[in-house]
């Protein structure tokens, strides 16, 4: 698709910038599935007869899960729900329990409250496996889902086998953010603020906050994930090259993966080869390269 028509679409609407990248991919994603008659009969994200509720902290979390095996926990981003991994989750589970949720204030979940931040989130997906009486699951997270990921596995080491992110970032500025992004998220946020305050409207404001204002996760934090994680990320992402790089420098146990020709929906316009290199991710044991090593 020309960058031309991506960016009038984000002229036209009022919804925040993260949200229309996601919801974009995915328009874009089913009318090329509808034009080759490839449309999954499963609607992913609604679809109740895998879907269940976790009443937890005052909010109703919903998630479906399908297959059987270890535990996968997918994790969608800003403004996005779990129907967004509709491109994955039929591939993982044949493998895999795959586990998919919309985070709290997205999707089907629900939150009245009048503040988010990616440490709630990540401590209701915590409370979800805890609700399964799962001690662990493998992690794939996209975009916010990428940030969740990661805080999960700092704040509940224990939880993540192992943890792939795509398109993540540590902090909330034009050096975690393109300047182009960045500059779209505020926009967009100055125009929800001028809006009729409706419940709609509040909670779209603050999922835009959330990516505005957050995160905050320090070069030490990382420090602290003992997993093995596959970090991910577009050549031409919304999140730059150089953070994406430096969130896998300071993970000790991580491998880098920059998709060529690629943007910010890795798991939708490079479906294929991220389903198969997170499968790999998954099934090898985490070999460390140093040394002689470096030479194979």
């Amino acid at each position: 698709m020309p960058p031309k028509k991506i960016v009038s679409l984000y002229q036209i609407t009022t919804f925040t910038a993260m949200k229309i990248v996601i919801l974009f991919c995915i328009l874009a994603a089913g009318l090329n599935l509808q034009s080759r008659g490839q449309l999954a009969e499963i609607k992913y994200g609604d679809n109740l007869s895998a879907g269940h509720y976790l009443t937890s902290g005052g909010i109703k979390l919903y998630y479906e899960t399908y297959g059987q095996g270890e535990p996968l926990l997918f994790i969608h981003g800003n403004g996005g729900s779990l129907g967004n991994f509709s491109n994955n989750i039929p591939f993982f589970a044949r493998y895999y329990h795959v586990i998919a949720i919309d985070s709290r204030a997205h999707g089907k979940s629900t939150d009245e409250g009048d503040s988010l931040t990616f440490e709630m989130m990540a401590d209701d997906f915590n409370a979800l496996l805890d609700s399964l009486h799962l001690d662990s699951a493998f992690v794939i997270g996209w975009s916010d889902g990428g940030i969740n990921g990661l805080l999960l596995a700092i704040r509940h080491p224990n939880k993540v086998k192992k943890l792939a992110i795509t398109g993540a970032n540590l902090w909330p500025d034009t050096t975690g953010l393109t300047p182009f992004v960045y500059h779209l998220i505020v926009s967009g946020n100055d125009r929800l603020i001028k809006q009729e305050q409706t419940q709609k409207v509040r909670n779209e404001l603050k999922i835009s906050d959330l990516d505005l204002y957050q995160p905050h996760i320090s070069l030490e934090q990382l420090h602290l994930i003992k997993c093995p994680t596959l970090v991910i990320g577009g050549d031409h992402d919304v999140i730059p090259v150089r953070h994406t790089v430096l969130i896998a420098e300071n993970i000790a146990k991580s491998n880098l993966w920059i998709i060529p020709n690629s943007g910010h929906s890795t798991p939708i316009f490079k479906k294929d080869q991220f389903n198969a290199l997170v499968f790999s991710f998954f099934k090898t044991p985490y070999r460390l390269i140093e040394g002689f090593a470096t030479f194979q």
